[in-house]
């Protein structure tokens, strides 16, 4: 009898108890050897090795980078920023290697690619592990500084990669029979394997699964949690190696497209998002399913288009699948259902919403009378000062230096002017993203939903002023039922608000591609051209529109109960839910108001470009977050105000227009933005 890594005791072999423990894994083998079944019997003759030699290459990048992000959840964390470290890597191999001496040894350039991911993730895991800081705004960060330093060693495709990289990782370990991207996916399995036996595995799980207990019994969680980045790093590091020697060359949007899937994977592997279940072995052949997926589809000659659209649905197909238990949140929805329901034919349902409002109003009228006479003002909002106060001084700092530095700007009616209308975009999205913030989430559909609306848009307008009028109407509704989608996929499938929405945008981009195959056409009416660009009294009148809805904002988020239900669910979803209040239809209605702030911010900007494109929301999905965090907001939910969000907008704003009249190039904006919300969020984090 033998004791196992969680502890428990071994009292023999059972097929039953294998499954139980390593489900995952082995429902993706055998998902895998099904598609690959498929893709044999729809292909026009038998599997050769050419072929299984193809598709190993092919899913190999993917499974490489998947691998890290897992270890990175079996510790109960999420790393965006891996598709830019891949990138990062491939341009720096690119850069650096010379036509003329390519021979230099392809270890060398392999360690040097594993060590600049390791790197990345000792960025990573300073923040996160020592200075816990939350994952998702640390690595969000992260992917727009590794992004801004990437664009700064190649801002364009090109470069050389010498083709020795590419014979030796893309070729055959035993020629005719063993490829080697297999291999080197095996060996990483087996260090793997090594690892996990060693304390630092048993803590990793041990972290995962509870990282409070795992302190108390001795677990070193800051180291552990720092190597969980470090070596997740040294994965994307290998990856970028991988995905360069396909290329051929460097360019820095490689890895972008690959975080979908890298989340795809891992979670169609069996591991369970929050950490302490899982491995890296389901993850590789969950990797594969997706890359066989797509290959089914081009034999079947189905648009690529329909890719992301796969991988998004699979993606939440796969979360689903694996909490189909008696305690996940889903089967507890549907008890409550049929309670409800139950509760309703017998008579005895009443409004619960309306019971909750009661009880707000009578508890703020309470207040109101106990407190009286009411406290100065200065003390009533200190805290609302407090914290948003930091983002108004920064933005007066950052006007000065724009005045000594580049002149007419302080006392310039024409700088403010350009500043409002500029930020008029980041206000908007402010309620949106800062309502879910608000709440403890997160949207991260923000980018596609600005485009998918304003690419709709332009192509219902197509330059007449009457379509408009059923053109707005449209657009907006298809963003309220994107936002239902998102609330619907957290609150009643019990799906993490990262996953679901990372994979909602990845669904949505695949719909505006199919929608505009590949190319928007249309353009903006003469009337959202004015109304963004033109004059009303010597002012742009968007910014008469923006300061109506900064009073909205205020209100709606402050003077209204759906805004005290949204602050009670930031501070204690539990006690929120306890109190009365409908947390779930008070969720979905935050995710819709996100996704219809960013519809309106795509409709603006396509009345300020005059035409619609896609990817037109990319620049807005750090910037969103950001001015959220800048305006004093926390991160975790509970704290902030639309007041400090504003400023967080007026700042950032105030801030690119200072570097677009200096000479520092466009990737110093990335940078910049990454830098300062991780500052933000240092500075003004919860220190109770």
């Amino acid at each position: 009898m033998s004791v196992r890594l969680d502890g428990t005791r071994n009292t023999g072999f059972s097929p039953s108890r294998l499954f139980a423990r390593h489900n995952g894994a082995i429902i993706a083998i055998l998902v895998f050897a099904f598609l690959l079944g498929s893709v044999d019997f729809i292909s026009p003759g038998p599997l050769s090795y050419f072929d299984v030699s193809f598709l190993s290459s092919g899913g190999a990048t993917s499974a490489l980078a998947a691998i890290g992000q897992t270890i990175v959840i079996l510790s109960g964390g999420f790393d965006l920023s891996a598709g830019a470290v891949i990138s990062l890597v491939n341009v720096v191999l690119a850069k650096s290697m010379d036509p003329i001496a390519a021979s230099a040894s392809i270890f060398v350039w392999t360690f040097a690619g594993i060590g600049i991911g390791m790197l990345v993730g000792a960025f990573n895991g300073f923040f996160i592990a020592v200075l816990m800081m939350q994952p998702i705004v640390v690595t969000l960060s992260t992917m727009f500084i590794v992004q801004g330093v990437t664009l700064l060693v190649m801002d364009k495709p090109g470069g050389f990669v010498s083709p020795d990289l590419g014979a030796f990782y893309l070729g055959d370990a035993i020629p005719g029979w063993l490829p080697m991207p297999i291999v080197v996916i095996f060996a990483v399995l087996l260090a793997w394997l090594w690892l996990k036996n060693t304390r630092y595995g048993t803590a990793l799980y041990a972290l995962g699964s509870d990282p409070e207990s795992a302190r108390a019994v001795g677990v070193n969680v800051t180291l552990t949690k720092f190597l969980a980045y470090v070596i997740a790093g040294g994965c994307y590091g290998l990856a970028g190696v991988f995905i360069s020697s396909q290329t051929g060359s460097g360019d820095p949007l490689v890895g972008n497209p690959l975080l979908l899937s890298m989340f795809a994977a891992v979670v169609i592997g069996g591991t369970r998002l929050g950490g302490g279940q899982g491995g890296p072995l389901g993850t590789v052949f969950g990797a594969y399913i997706l890359m066989l997926v797509v290959n089914i589809l081009l034999v079947l000659d189905v648009s690529a288009y329909y890719s992301t659209i796969a991988e998004g649905a699979i993606l939440i197909f796969a979360v689903l699948a694996g909490s189909l238990t008696h305690s996940s949140i889903l089967a507890q929805q549907l008890r409550g259902a049929r309670a409800r329901i139950a509760a309703w034919r017998a008579g005895r349902l009443v409004s619960q919403q309306e019971d909750t409002d009661r009880r707000l109003r009578f508890s703020s009228s309470a207040n109101g009378m106990i407190s009286a006479p009411q406290a100065p003002f200065l003390v009533r909002h200190a805290e609302t000062l407090r914290y948003a106060l930091p983002a108004y001084v920064g933005l007066i700092l950052v006007v000065i230096v724009t005045q000594i530095w580049l002149g007419r700007a302080l006392f310039n009616p024409g700088y403010w002017n350009s500043l409002l209308v500029l930020s008029s975009f980041l206000a908007v999205l402010a309620l949106g993203q800062g309502a879910v913030i608000l709440t403890g989430g997160i949207d991260l559909s923000v980018p596609w939903t600005i485009g998918l609306c304003g690419i709709v848009l332009a192509g219902m307008v197509n330059g007449s002023d009457a379509a408009l009028f059923y053109a707005l109407p449209t657009v907006l509704l298809i963003a309220c039922a994107i936002g239902f989608a998102n609330g619907f996929g957290v609150v009643f499938l019990g799906i993490s608000p990262i996953v679901m929405t990372l994979a909602t945008n990845g669904i949505l981009q695949g719909v505006a591609l199919l929608y505009s195959q590949g190319t928007p056409d249309g353009f903006s009416s003469p009337m959202l051209r004015w109304f963004m660009t033109g004059k009303l009294m010597s002012v742009t009148p968007i910014i008469f529109f923006l300061i109506a809805f900064g009073v909205g904002a205020v209100i709606l988020l402050g003077r209204t109960p759906f805004g005290r239900r949204v602050y009670a669910i930031g501070n204690s979803p539990r006690a929120a839910q306890l109190s009365g209040i409908a947390t779930g239809r008070t969720l979905i209605l935050v995710y819709m108001l996100s996704a219809f702030c960013a519809a309106i911010v795509g409709i603006m900007l396509t009345g300020f470009s005059g035409q619609a494109s896609l990817g037109m929301g990319d620049d807005y999905l750090l910037p969103s977050i950001a001015i959220v965090v800048v305006g004093g907001a926390l991160i975790t939910g509970g704290r902030g105000h639309y007041i400090g969000m504003l400023g967080g907008a007026l700042l950032l704003t105030s801030l690119q227009t200072l570097l677009a009249g200096t000479t520092l190039p466009y990737a110093s904006r990335a940078i910049l933005f990454g830098l300062v919300v991780l500052v933000a969020v240092l500075a003004l984090r919860d220190r109770r």
